[in-house]
């Protein structure tokens, strides 16, 4: 019973070790987080910007000299007058907005992990569908405390983040303007 008892014991934490790999020094109680360099985390990319700008100009001048004239020469009497009137009104409007959004998750490697307050993440995400090449690049700082149980955390959570979202393929060259177009704005 006692042989039983070392055997279950033995195997139990050899199995125990190969689980968490050498060196390991999770908890069997705890939820597994990345906390050490070359760990991964998933993020999850929810980001909104919206910006709106709204400008109204109004310029109204005007302008008015008048001379008058009076004079005699012998029986002769004569006035002249003249007159300018200038006036100039300008009204102009502009305005602008954009609104962004972008919902995606990828999954970063922790680069350095010398502070548990600033893990250093970096990824990159690339998808090919149809001839359009869609590819996010992340980077930033996030603190342990952060990131979730199930290992993920939010983009809104990262200090310092650079979050790169480029598309290149058919749909992208469609949305530039043509050669005539941008001729045009070369010009004016």
């Amino acid at each position: 019973m006692i042989l039983r008892c070392i055997v279950v014991l033995i195997f139990g934490t050899l199995a125990a070790n190969a689980q968490f790999g050498e060196g390991a020094t999770r908890s069997l109680y705890s939820d597994v987080k990345a906390f050490r360099k070359g760990d991964v985390v998933t993020i999850l990319i929810v980001e909104d910007a919206q910006a709106d700008n709204q400008a109204t100009t109004q310029n109204n001048t005007s302008t008015d000299l008048s001379v008058q004239a009076n004079g005699s020469l012998g029986n002769t009497q004569g006035s002249a007058s003249a007159g300018i009137g200038t006036q100039n009104n300008f009204s102009g409007r502009g305005s602008t907005n954009r609104s962004e959004r972008i919902r995606a998750k990828l999954t970063a490697r922790i680069t350095d992990a010398s502070n548990l307050n600033a893990l250093k993440i970096e990824g990159t995400r690339t998808v090919s569908i149809n001839g359009e090449t869609q590819a996010i690049t992340l980077r930033g700082s996030v603190r342990f405390v952060d990131i979730n149980p199930d290992n993920t955390v939010y983009s809104y959570q990262i200090a310092d983040l650079v979050l790169i979202y480029n598309g290149d393929g058919v749909i992208s060259k469609a949305q530039e303007p043509g050669l005539f177009t941008k001729f045009l704005r070369f010009l004016f």
